[in-house]
């Protein structure tokens, strides 16, 4: 019956894992409570003595009834048993969950369906691990469905799995495969024991403690080394490229398109320690240019994503120019540039190409189509990875003029859509930033002016998130982000002042290196493009740029004549303006930033370093390992101290001195048997090893004062003091060699075999707990209240016979020692006998 309770716990422990991939906790309980129900059946079938193929047919139907009782109890007959209408509830559910993980990306909210399609997926998990471990008594083989389970975050999360999950997952398995060794031994059948006398060997059952103490010392070990190796040793494993979130796989069958979570890995490739190569390209006009790949236009509050692509076939790239852009005039003028680019290779799986915005006409292999609404070129067949092609881009050149009469068009309503439940203080405040300003030009780049110089933004990549929540902490609290949050801010806050806007993602213009502009995996990027009529969709920069930020970030010339005076992309400014209260005005220089001025100082320094980061986590690590084998000496010398300190005190100072006397003969392999008497152990001292006059008074003084404390009537009036022990120590410590001294100092075994008795203590707490069973547990009560009931009435029954000089009186310390000598005198001679 225990096993089927310790797969439970053990798919509950790996469960734990998936904590970072949902918001909130609805999710977790729901999942326990089907692991429940899973363990629950598999205990009842295993105490009736149910036959192996029992609990597999019936926990199913167990799970049934437990999803129903919990997503659709309405439908539901008495609200658990399933009804067609109840199973209909869960296939849609089931349908919206899937719509719902194509549409978010971690963390995810827990709604009904991802809740309901999580519960299901832990169910099937437990109901292979019951069967492995508990019906097939493959405990070993019921790892495999737990791995699965456990690669889920590992595979979607740009981020490592936390240790102390992964500690709590490894720690569920090691206690299966122990439960599962445990119940093997106990089926051996009974010990077969051999005895001169005394009564017979019924009921010995096998001693599972030593083998079942040998496994959890090796599972331990292993789970220690599992943590700590990884995290002293630099990052090893290559990064994937840049690839984006679990939908950009593209069916080859259907012919239809997935929506990608296009934000989903971003920071994750802006984190990355290797900086990979991404692609290269030539441009006619010898200047770098961003590289869009996914225009987002859709904000649900809690992310940003894009409505589905259209590919006709006359939109193929083969066809010829690609099709018009939007709400670019024929009167503005184009910079127009051919440009060459070549995809590495390794590229992470990527059905969309990289793309100068706007293109005008493409030259790729294969079948390339474009998206009328957002000219962005796709394939559902094709891959980027190892691509060369051509690119013409005739880039909007607008004067001034042109951007301030721009004006909203009706048929820009879709691109100023904003989801309910925005926090209402970001709305005012993006009116504060853009109050007095004559067009939506202006607006826009004062919205980029507050963010690079005059709202006290930083960048940083510790942020996450791109929702209606993180919107108003990036906003209004914390301030600090990376090109998500900027991107998707300032995108946001401009609809709320007017203006149509949406999120692009791609990559910056890269670095010149030999002749080729070379892109690499850090210049991975988000920014906003805002749409006027007459212009098109222009792009803005809000993120910080350089070394304090995105390295190769660049603002657009024709953002900077509404306040030439300023560098938007030079580095965040020093610290919030009045425009969080008051209106603000356009232009005026900015304060100063010590931090910028700081980042600027270093120059491209920081950027240029990649392998700083692996080599402070390295150095970290070493320190760590220092600390971790300079602990055991530590822990010596405290408790050394400690000692000393007690020595002065005439009740515990021999015991103290003789404790410590052991614990030297440990450190120094001087250690004799634990049952040598003190005298004992003096006389082999003093007759084994060469000691001077003075270090073997201090012994006998030692020895004397806890042979007396032991067996006296009375206590020394006075011991050993920590001069005594010191001598001792430089006395014994001259008959060892200099590496046996240093090995002493720096693992003592005295210490060491401390930790070990604490360990095996703490790992035999799991022995104990499964021997308490309801008996054991209320026949220990029993005693301990008969225990309580005699000792209130000890003191009433000696006054009884004759107060505290009657024969139940308490005998002295000297009396009490005699006896017990005399006690166990009896014992050794009745046993030679």
């Amino acid at each position: 019956m225990k096993l089927p309770i310790t797969a439970g716990l053990a798919t509950a422990a790996v469960t734990i894992t998936l904590y970072a991939l949902f918001e909130g906790g609805a999710w977790f309980w729901s999942c326990m409570g089907v692991i429940l129900v899973v363990a629950a059946t598999g205990a009842v079938a295993s105490r009736l003595g149910a036959r192996p193929w029992v609990a597999p047919t019936v926990a199913p139907v167990a799970v049934l009834v437990y999803l129903t009782a919990a997503f659709t109890a309405q439908e539901a007959f008495l609200r658990v048993i399933p009804t067609l209408d109840s199973l209909a509830g869960l296939a849609a559910l089931v349908g919206e969950g899937f719509d719902d993980i194509q549409r978010y990306a971690a963390p995810v909210p827990a709604n009904p369906g991802i809740t309901l399609l999580t519960t299901t997926g832990v169910a099937v998990i437990a109901l292979l691990v019951d069967l492995f471990a508990v019906r097939l008594r493959r405990a070993a083989l019921a790892g495999l469905p737990m791995l699965a389970l456990f690669t889920v975050p590992a595979a979607v999360l740009p981020e490592p799995i936390g240790w102390p999950a992964f500690v709590v997952a490894a720690f569920g398995y090691i206690g299966l495969l122990v439960a599962d060794g445990r119940e093997r031994l106990k089926g051996w059948g009974r010990a077969v024991v051999v005895r001169r006398s005394g009564g017979p060997a019924s009921g010995v059952t096998p001693d599972t403690e030593r083998l079942a103490l040998s496994g959890k010392r090796v599972g331990v070990t292993a789970i220690v080394l599992a943590v700590l190796v990884p995290a002293i040793l630099p990052a090893l494993s290559p990064d994937p490229l840049f690839g984006f979130g679990v939908g950009n796989g593209l069916g080859g069958s259907g012919g239809n398109i997935g929506i990608p979570d296009a934000i989903a890995k971003l920071g994750g490739q802006l984190r990355q320690d290797r900086n990979a190569t991404v692609l290269t390209y030539s441009s006619s006009d010898d200047k770098p240019h961003y590289l869009r790949i996914y225009a987002l236009d859709v904000f649900d509050g809690a992310k940003w994503t894009f409505n589905p692509l259209r590919g006709r076939p006359e939109d193929r790239v083969s066809e010829g120019p690609l099709p018009p852009v939007p709400g670019l005039g024929p009167g503005v003028p184009v910079k127009r540039a051919t440009m060459r680019v070549t995809i590495s290779e390794d590229l992470d799986r990527l059905h969309f190409l990289p793309l100068p915005y706007p293109a005008r006409q493409v030259d790729a292999d294969g079948d390339w189509r474009a998206d009328r609404g957002s000219l962005m070129v796709f394939s559902t067949r094709d891959e980027v990875a190892g691509l060369d092609y051509q690119v013409v881009t005739d880039e909007p050149d607008p004067g001034l003029g042109a951007l301030r009469s721009a004006v909203e068009r009706p048929e820009s309503e879709p691109f100023l859509r904003l989801p309910d439940g925005l926090d209402p203080r970001v709305n005012a405040l993006a009116r504060r930033v853009t109050a007095g300003a004559a067009t939506p030009y202006e607006k826009a780049v004062r919205l980029q002016e507050w963010f690079t110089q005059k709202g006290g933004f930083t960048y940083s990549l510790r942020a996450s998130g791109s929702g209606a929540e993180a919107l108003s902490r990036f906003v209004l609290r914390d301030r600090a982000g990376y090109c998500e949050q900027f991107a998707g801010a300032m995108a946001a806050m401009a609809r709320m002042a007017g203006i149509p806007a949406r999120v692009s993602i791609g990559y910056t213009g890269g670095s010149k290196i030999d002749g080729r502009w070379t892109v690499r995996t850090h210049d991975a990027h988000a920014w906003p493009e805002l749409f006027f009529d007459g212009v098109g969709w222009l792009r803005f920069e809000p993120t910080p740029a350089g070394a304090g930020g995105q390295g190769s970030a660049q603002v657009p010339e024709y953002t900077r004549p509404v306040a030439p005076e300023a560098e938007p992309s030079a580095g965040p400014s020093a610290g919030r303006s009045d425009d969080d209260e008051e209106t603000t005005g356009a232009g005026g220089p900015s304060r100063p930033n010590p931090r910028r001025l700081d980042r600027e100082s270093q120059g491209t320094a920081v950027a240029a370093d990649p392998g700083t980061p692996t080599s402070v986590k390295a150095g970290l690590g070493v320190a760590g390992a220092l600390v971790l084998l300079l602990l055991p000496a530590a822990a010596r010398l405290l408790v050394r101290r400690g000692r000393d300190r007690r020595l002065a005190r005439p009740s515990g100072g021999p015991h103290a001195a003789w404790a410590e006397l052991r614990d030297t003969l440990i450190d120094f392999g001087m250690a004799g048997e634990p049952g040598e008497t003190p005298r004992a152990l003096g006389r082999r001292v003093g007759e084994r090893y060469a000691l001077d006059r003075g270090a073997a008074e201090s012994l006998a003084r030692v020895v004397t004062a806890e042979e007396r404390l032991r067996y006296a009537p009375a206590p020394p009036a006075s011991g050993p003091i920590p001069a005594d022990l010191h001598r001792i120590r430089r006395g014994l410590a001259a008959n060892l060699s200099r590496w046996r001294r240093l090995g002493a100092a720096l693992a003592p075994a005295s210490t060491l075999l401390r930790v070990r008795a604490f360990g095996e203590g703490a790992l035999d707490v799991f022995d104990r707990m499964e021997n308490l069973t309801p008996r054991l547990i209320r026949a220990r009560l029993s005693r301990a209240r008969l225990t309580r009931a005699r000792l209130s009435k000890a003191p009433l029954s000696r006054a009884r016979e004759g107060g505290p000089d009657g024969p139940f009186r308490r005998p002295a310390a000297g009396e009490a020692r005699h006896d017990a000598g005399a006690a166990r005198e009896r014992t050794l001679t009745g046993t030679r006998r």
